[in-house]
């Protein structure tokens, strides 16, 4: 099911930070993604119902700049589907049981991949709030969400 006429607003008029919106509604609930790109993070929330339950961060850059290359694309398109192995992220607040915790870091890696497949010289820390109300862990739910994500990059 894919977001309804997603709306993208840009917020900033005297704010030192770019911050965007998106909405649309996802598996039939009102969903709000909003990107706020600091000097240090890029902050992404993905709100259902006003609620943020799960915090995750994503660095980057590379653990070992010398190895970098190799996680670059290997050109085949079914690999680009896949977020990059050498982001690693980290469950900072909620989380509460193992499969919601995967799930999360599974939106915070595709969402930090998207941000450096668009600009791969971006080094920033990615940081993402989610507020899913109904925890589903569909493949149309998580790509209608990425999707609505990326209107707001």
């Amino acid at each position: 099911m894919a977001p309804d006429s997603p709306q993208v607003l840009s917020i900033s008029p005297s704010y030192p930070a770019i911050t965007k919106q998106a909405a649309g509604t996802i598996n039939g609930i009102q969903t709000n993604i909003t990107s706020t790109a600091f000097s240090d993070k890029i902050m992404i929330t993905i709100t259902q119902g006003g609620r943020l339950a799960q915090w995750i961060h994503v660095p980057l850059n590379s653990p070992n700049p010398i190895f970098a290359d190799q996680y670059m694309s290997s050109g085949n398109d079914e690999d680009n589907l896949l977020p990059m192995a050498h982001l690693s992220p980290k469950t900072l607040l909620g989380g509460s049981t193992s499969e919601r915790e995967t799930v999360g870091q599974l939106y915070a890696t595709q969402i930090a991949s998207a941000i450096v497949t668009r600009n791969p010289e971006e080094k920033r820390t990615v940081l993402v709030g989610l507020g899913l109300s109904k925890f589903e862990a569909r493949r149309e739910v998580f790509y209608d969400t990425v999707d609505l994500v990326m209107k707001c990059l």
